[in-house]
């Protein structure tokens, strides 16, 4: 799990419910005309954005991985994938039907050794898979963009629509207080939905996307040299030029 998500979801709750709390009650900001603007209106201007397909595709994903991390850290892969290469140059490719790892798309390319492939379809295949992949993902990171730029601008679209009911129901005092609710709640539903929901699992998203891509690159890389027949002390060192300076010289120390 991706704690720093769930404390930031968490952390932001709570912020805005205490500060409720601490001049009125929950029952006052909330507005079921307000709710239908911000999350009606937001959903249709993204849906014109984007084909319905992506939408549907993309939320869920955005959602899911916003909340997940990889199960493998970049460093781990290269020990695995190290491992690999030292079983293949001790027993052969077919000793790789054996092997169990937790990376799925690792176990891809180690069942495409054990089973023979060639270079260049290993290769292709890999790429090809970890290209959709990652054009799925940068989707999901789009459609939450989109959400965030149109949840404040239909907020306002609230605000303006209760102050013309506002100001069309003058004679009638008793109508002024739910309009006004209407427009001002508007407001705050579009910011929290897009300050506090979208643009930052976006920005999560685009950060996932380059942390996808460097490990799938690192695995396509591993699992090629691995293919040529590659010494693990060879792969190993090819490998950690991925890795950050100071991730370099712990494993160094380390090893």
């Amino acid at each position: 799990m991706d704690f720093a998500t769930i404390v930031g979801f968490i952390f932001g709750i709570i912020v805005v419910v205490v500060l409720i709390l601490m001049g009125g009650s929950l029952s006052l900001f909330y507005d079921i005309h307000a709710v239908i603007v911000i999350f009606g209106g937001t959903a249709a201007a993204t849906i014109i954005r984007f084909p319905f397909s992506a939408f549907l595709h993309g939320l869920p994903m955005g959602f899911r991985f916003a909340f997940t991390m990889r199960s493998i850290h970049p460093r781990e892969l290269i020990d695995e994938i190290t491992k690999v290469a030292e079983t293949v140059r001790r027993s052969g490719p077919m000793a790789l039907e054996n092997v169990q790892v937790d990376d799925a798309f690792l176990a891809q390319g180690i069942r495409f050794i054990a089973d023979g492939y060639d270079r260049e379809f290993i290769r292709d295949t890999m790429e090809r898979d970890r290209d959709n992949f990652l054009m799925r993902l940068e989707e999901g990171a789009k459609i939450f963009q989109a959400m965030g730029d149109a949840a404040p601008a239909w907020g306002m679209i609230g605000t303006l629509i209760g102050m013309v009911q506002m100001f069309a129901n003058m004679e009638d005092p008793s109508k002024l207080g739910p309009f006004m609710a209407i427009s001002l709640l508007a407001t705050l539903y579009g910011a929290l939905v897009g300050n506090l929901v979208a643009l930052p699992i976006a920005d999560k998203l685009k950060l996932k996307v380059e942390e996808e891509d460097i490990s799938r690159t690192l695995i396509i890389d591993g699992i090629l040299q691995i293919r040529d027949a590659k010494s693990p002390t060879v792969v190993r060192e090819m490998l950690l030029a991925y890795l950050p300076d100071h991730h370099r010289h712990e494993l160094a120390d380390a090893a």
